[in-house]
């Protein structure tokens, strides 16, 4: 097999593998813990956090008040437009595999290029792997009955976390670690 077919093969094979990994992480399960204190009172804070997220779509799940918790649940939809990315990428790469395919066995004809046809399934798995049920949890770590104060761990995706923090730290006086705004690289 001359060098051009091998480092094409090599290649193809690469695009295929980081189309799985790109799959895996796009709809990958991002739920994060912080914890939050405001130097308001804590009915106060859990208001204004009710408040917030029925007006992003979030369905109160009722909760435990024994524990101090409020859940909220949500549909999380899959981006159509990411879904038609993979789509598209799917069958340049497969389309590119049906010609490293063909390449090596030329007897097959351009049969292989049939795996074009393929790539859809790349955006369906995306789409079906994406669109989930997910919650939020807001825990009050200290008494309610409190004037002063409040210490609350919430815990849902990373993206509604940053959202939060964003939209009402200022309006409610929230602050974190800052963890959730610092980026890992």
């Amino acid at each position: 097999m001359p060098s051009f077919q091998t480092s094409t093969l090599l290649l193809t094979a690469l695009l295929a593998i980081g189309l799985v990994f790109f799959l895996r992480a796009a709809s990958k399960d991002r739920t994060t813990v912080v914890d939050v204190a405001s130097p308001r009172p804590p009915l106060e804070v859990l208001e204004g956090l009710s408040a917030w997220l029925v007006q992003r779509g979030w369905a109160p799940q009722g909760g435990d008040a024994d524990r101090q918790v409020l859940r909220f649940q949500g549909r999380v939809a899959a981006s159509p437009p990411l879904s038609l990315l993979l789509s598209f990428l799917g069958s340049i790469g497969a389309g590119s595999l049906g010609l490293v395919i063909r390449e090596l066995q030329p007897s097959l004809g351009w049969w292989p290029l049939l795996l074009a046809l393929l790539g859809p399934l790349a955006g369906v798995i995306y789409r079906k792997r994406a669109d989930r049920i997910e919650a939020v949890e807001i825990r009050l770590m200290n008494e309610v009955d409190q004037t002063q104060g409040s210490t609350i761990r919430l815990r849902a995706h990373r993206d509604e976390l940053i959202a939060l923090e964003l939209e009402l730290a200022g309006p409610l006086d929230l602050a974190s670690d800052g963890s959730l705004l610092s980026s890992p690289i």
